[in-house]
């Protein structure tokens, strides 16, 4: 058995995510659309924010929302090996609970990413942390430590090919994580409850950011999909690992998948869209797009239309058939995923220049401003509120 920490659940009860709730890296289902948020269309130190607070440490990863608590990870020191999971109070900006912990793996990454570049995930019971040291934290929603996992420590050919980032995703019980790197290279499913490995699939040994990505089916359980570069796309069980069907694709290394509807929407021949199926078998091809390109920020869907970040270009499309609508040129580098909010677009690039896009038949450039602050990680929207961490502080941006 692996080794694992696991201590008693002080409580059996189980809350709820609520409709207002960022639950996981890109929000509700991955899609990063808050198509009813009020969002602000220029913010500065002193303009529509609602608090500014110092956060420690560094990080690439993007908030998230349980309720009233924003949920943060961090690294700190100078060997980016003491991990931080923090909750901050999305009313006050005021810090409730800080736990941390020591990395078990290789904690070093490249100088423009972090060590918690994996976003955190809940369930609405418990919040689930992933590092790319590959060390992976389960607490309850005070902090409380329920279990720990060195996946490196298991797996000592695990590598960490200059930070992994792959996000965590969890499917009823069991949380998946996908670690694909030159070395040990799998994806495995932790019993949320206790931190036992259920299954560990093998994958291709070579560098891979995707986050996986969850789907539940007609019968009630979960099929997990997971994106490579050098296997395309497999969906598995996500109880037994067991693979249901494949894709084959040269699919990016940066992006995520996106599933809206039905439609699965991955990062090859620009970007293609896949129609699943209730049957669990391999999907139809519904378009391919390879004006479509995607670099590191994943796409974002809302009214049948797709938006992808192609480099500095911002694309809309048809989410129907791939057909470009339009595009307009930004500035920078973008890691960041945007947010569509009411009526616009937010795009953060990694040096904090906000590009805001005011949306219609076609798209505006109606706003570009700086932040003068690093911005790695997709920010997180609860409300008419907008949640943005940066290299060092944490904002709330609303204008109320």
């Amino acid at each position: 058995m692996k080794r694992f920490i696991s201590c008693l659940m002080i409580s059996l009860a189980c809350t709820y995510l609520s409709a207002a709730d960022w639950s996981q890296f890109r929000g509700p289902g991955g899609n990063p659309a808050a198509a009813d948020a009020d969002i602000p269309a220029v913010f500065s130190e002193d303009e529509n924010v609602e608090w500014i607070v110092p956060v420690a440490g560094r990080s690439a990863s993007s908030p998230i929302i349980v309720g009233e608590q924003l949920i943060l990870t961090s690294d700190d020191g100078a060997k980016q090996d003491r991990l931080l999971l923090q909750s901050y109070s999305t009313d006050s900006g005021k810090l409730l609970w800080t736990r941390n912990f020591w990395a078990t793996g290789r904690p070093y990454t490249h100088p423009a990413s972090s060590n918690a570049a994996p976003s955190p995930v809940s369930d609405g019971r418990f919040i689930v942390a992933f590092f790319s040291s590959n060390d992976l934290v389960c607490t309850d929603l005070d902090g409380n430590l329920q279990w720990f996992r060195g996946l490196a420590h298991d797996y000592p050919k695990t590598g960490n090919d200059i930070g992994m980032a792959a996000s965590p995703i969890i499917a009823g019980n069991v949380v998946v994580a996908q670690l694909e790197n030159q070395g040990d290279s799998y994806a495995v499913g932790v019993d949320i409850r206790t931190g036992e490995e259920l299954w560990l699939v093998e994958r291709d040994p070579r560098a891979n950011w995707s986050s996986p990505v969850v789907r539940k089916r007609a019968d009630g359980e979960y099929t997990v999909i997971l994106s490579s570069p050098g296997t395309g796309i497999k969906a598995l069980d996500s109880k037994t690992g067991n693979e249901l069907w494949s894709y084959k694709a040269s699919c990016g290394s940066n992006t995520s998948p996106l599933i809206v509807d039905d439609v699965l929407y991955i990062s090859a021949n620009g970007t293609t869209a896949l129609q699943l199926n209730p049957a669990g078998t391999t999907p139809k091809v519904l378009w391919e797009a390879n004006r479509l390109g995607q670099n590191a920020a994943s796409p974002v869907i809302h009214d049948d239309k797709i938006y992808v970040l192609s480099g500095p270009i911002i694309k809309c499309a048809d989410a129907t058939n791939g057909d470009l609508l339009w595009q307009v040129r930004l500035n920078g580098r973008f890691w960041a995923t945007p947010i569509l909010t009411k009526d616009r677009l937010f795009l953060i690039n990694q040096d904090g220049q906000v590009h805001v896009i005011t949306l219609g038949e076609k798209g505006e450039l109606t706003g570009e401003f700086s932040i003068d602050q690093v911005v790695m990680g997709t920010p997180a929207v609860s409300g008419d509120a907008m949640f943005v961490r940066t290299h060092g502080s944490l904002w709330k941006v609303t204008s109320k």
